[in-house]
């Protein structure tokens, strides 16, 4: 049995261009799926989040519309109930990297928000990729890559391909023209090579030991390539 480090967003909001503040969290697909076929092949997930507070599920990602109608949104809400570890997370700022196996990142606009400034996360990353051991980011949350830097300040995932949620992405739900920064391109700036998939579509990259996914859609397989990592 291997031991998972679940890094999640601590916020409830995401602040827009204008400084309004978008109601959000993590979204519940992405976090779910891979702790069901993880925790189904026998793995332990541990949950940690900035402070150690309670993650907020973006209540969006709850509907029928986010889930394929409405019994999809009943069993991600059902199978979100169950995971007693979101009721007890540990602080990510005494997270010990030696105990976990692999580390995952569940996105959400929430990581745009706490993740893409937090040091201690940034830290976390460049040590779990330096360790050798399995990484797994999806959607939102490769913003936590932006606070992740060498002593020299380059980008540790500097040259890394990736996937991630896209512009065209953004634009579609609503709030590209919204944002005070797209994903995407912060990522291009801090030298990560995006690799952009099709809207809405599954997409995993995988480079070395950094596993991507570029929506919720990716989320299961991502897990699944996460998985193999394990075995």
């Amino acid at each position: 049995m291997s031991k998972i480090l679940f890094v999640m967003t601590g916020v409830d909001h995401w602040t827009l261009a204008d400084g309004t503040r978008h109601p959000t969290g993590f979204w519940a697909e992405e976090a779910v799926a891979p702790y069901e076929i993880l925790t189904e092949a026998g793995h332990q997930v541990v949950v940690a989040t900035p402070g150690g507070v309670e993650p907020t599920v973006d209540e969006t990602s709850l509907t029928a519309d986010a889930n394929g109608g409405v019994e999809g949104a009943e069993r991600v809400a059902s199978a979100l109930a169950s995971m007693t570890e979101l009721g007890a997370p540990i602080r990510l700022e005494e997270v010990d990297l030696d105990d976990y196996d692999a580390v995952f990142y569940p996105g959400g606009h929430g990581p745009m928000e706490d993740l893409a400034v937090s040091s201690v996360s940034g830290d976390l990353l460049t040590n779990v990729l330096d360790s050798g051991k399995p990484l797994g980011v999806v959607c939102h949350a490769p913003a936590a890559f932006l606070a992740a830097e060498r002593p020299d300040g380059t980008n540790t995932f500097a040259g890394y391909r990736a996937a991630a949620f896209t512009n065209a992405e953004e634009a579609q739900a609503g709030l590209a023209d919204k944002a005070r920064w797209l994903l995407q391109d912060r990522l291009a700036e801090a030298g990560v090579q995006v690799e952009e998939g099709e809207p809405w579509a599954p997409n995993v990259v995988v480079d070395r030991t950094l596993v991507t996914g570029q929506n919720p859609a990716s989320s299961a397989p991502l897990a699944r390539k996460l998985l193999e990592r394990l075995t």
